[in-house]
């Protein structure tokens, strides 16, 4: 396949890596200047968009208005969520988003919902997340600490929102750290006065999250709409 890398920073640099031990081609992007000098987009079969948040949307329109199946891992760009699936579904294209692309997260995301409503009817447990990542990630808390407290909120019923910066019996403490080169580390405790049960991932490097990311990529062209992990795990 030829793929088109939106993003050249450390994640960018480890998908095309494994790519081309699999044999495929890859052409690099940084910038929207770079973007837009692409000679001929009807070629290349597929786009892995890991960039920064005020450029996500942008480059993930491109791919959409040039008929390229396009799976974005950038976070922080959500709120123009609606109009990236808006033209997915008006150009019969393909999007497909996930915070993470770790198998083992994604399998955490599941343990994760599934605690939390075996959870909600035991009294006296309050519950805070703490995530760590590397110093060069610019949003926080990061996307997979939400989608963590997302699912904890849909299956807890004593929990309704998530905050950095307030705390209360309704409210699911996350606090965000950056320390050195750190690929990710994510904590949720459950704690009372008697106990605190944490569940955690700990990602040792990247090369969980670019495989990931690279076998969604093998796997999207041919398939159609706006797509998650979910779909791809068939869970």
């Amino acid at each position: 396949m030829k793929i088109l890398l939106l993003g050249y920073g450390k994640m960018g640099k480890t998908i095309e890596r494994l790519a081309l031990e699999r044999n495929h081609t890859t052409i690099a992007v940084d910038n929207r200047k770079e973007r837009e000098g692409i000679e001929d987009p009807a070629t290349i079969d597929v786009a892995i968009e890991f960039s920064q948040p005020d450029a996500a949307k942008e480059n993930i329109l491109f791919c959409l208005e040039n008929n390229i199946p396009v799976l974005s891992g950038t976070t922080g760009w959500l709120q123009h969520e609606s109009e990236v699936k808006n033209l997915c579904e008006k150009r019969n294209g393909a999007f497909f988003y996930a915070s993470n692309y770790s198998i083992g997260v994604n399998m955490f995301f599941k343990l994760n919902k599934w605690f939390a409503k075996k959870m909600d009817g035991i009294a006296g447990y309050n519950i805070n997340m703490e995530e760590v990542h590397h110093t060069q990630k610019l949003d926080s808390p990061s996307g997979t600490a939400i989608t963590l407290a997302e699912g904890i909120i849909e299956h807890y019923s004593r929990k309704n929102k998530w905050s950095e910066e307030e705390s209360g019996d309704d409210i699911i403490s996350i606090t965000s750290k950056r320390e050195g080169d750190v690929p990710g580390t994510h904590i949720i405790r459950y704690a009372s006065e008697v106990d605190t049960i944490e569940l955690k991932h700990t990602a040792h490097s990247r090369l969980g999250f670019a495989m990931g990311a690279l076998l969604v990529a093998e796997w999207l062209p041919g398939n159609k709409g706006v797509l998650n992990m979910d779909d791809f795990l068939k869970m």
